[in-house]
């Protein structure tokens, strides 16, 4: 998870080092390079491209390309260590959607996990004027988006095959995110071009290790880890960007880490305890 961890946070840093491009054509490279790897590994894996669940496949994608492009645009307005952490509270809204599509059991100190984190979203913005309320609330409907997609993952569930599943989303993301940019797209020079596929090379390896951990390691042990990424990329957030982060931020981020990772933990032992 540790690699996974450190991957997502290069591409973190690198969507913030290259803001300066329009948001879709940031989709566009992110999306293709990881689209590329994944294409082959399925390819001398045997894996069948044919999809089991073509719309739920197509929802996945839509989603997840809507929940990328409005997290790359949240980034211009805030810093990427705060955006990162936003990002995250997706399992908030993730339970809620779980409770209503999935008839999935919530039990009540969760709520109160989860409720204490989205506190830590309202301690990041703060009385803090250099952070921008619009990017806040985008990124928190970045979150939103992100946590429908989780909702149609169970859906899919082994219906289809996880890398079929990675190659329909960047395949969407890769279409839409290339029409996006046609009328504003930005010619890279080669060192920019470099860095902006490599954007899709640390999102393929993110993804690939993370999938890893969890077939590989029990979810309550491996998943905390996941808030490492904030930590890696609020290191190349203060120190590479020299971005600053208030009392109030810090926080927050630490509430938002706290709330999801106990409430994990808690869910993971209750589920043991009630198997037993």
């Amino acid at each position: 998870m540790l690699l996974s961890t450190t991957a997502f946070a290069f591409m973190n840093a690198l969507v913030k080092f290259l803001i300066h491009f329009p948001t879709f054509e940031l989709v566009f490279f992110r999306s293709l390079g990881t689209l590329v790897l994944t294409f082959f590994l399925m390819k001398s894996r045997g894996v069948n491209l044919r999809p089991n669940k073509p719309y739920l496949l197509l929802l996945r994608g839509f989603f997840g390309v809507t929940s990328m492009t409005l997290f790359f645009m949240g980034i211009h307005y805030i810093p990427v260590g705060s955006a990162v952490t936003i990002r995250y509270i997706a399992p908030l809204f993730g339970g809620v959607l779980a409770v209503i599509f999935l008839k999935e059991k919530i039990f009540p100190i969760q709520w109160v996990f989860y409720l204490f984190a989205f506190a830590g979203v309202v301690f990041i913005k703060g009385f803090d004027t250099t952070i921008s309320m619009f990017g806040v609330s985008v990124v928190v409907a970045a979150a939103f988006f992100s946590a429908i997609v989780y909702i149609l993952i169970a859906k899919i569930g082994h219906q289809d095959h996880p890398l079929r599943v990675v190659l329909f989303f960047m395949g969407i993301a890769t279409l839409v995110g290339g029409v996006g940019s046609l009328q504003n797209f930005i010619l890279p020079n080669s060192i920019e071009f470099f860095l902006l596929l490599l954007l899709g090379v640390f999102g393929f390896f993110g993804q690939y290790f993370m999938t890893k951990a969890f077939q590989n390691g029990e979810a309550s042990k491996v998943a905390p880890f996941k808030y490492v990424e904030v930590v890696f990329t609020l290191s190349f957030s203060v120190f590479w960007f020299g971005e600053v982060y208030t009392g109030e931020s810090l926080l927050g981020i630490a509430m938002v880490i706290g709330g999801l990772t106990a409430s994990v933990l808690y869910k993971e032992r209750r589920s043991k305890s009630i198997d037993q």
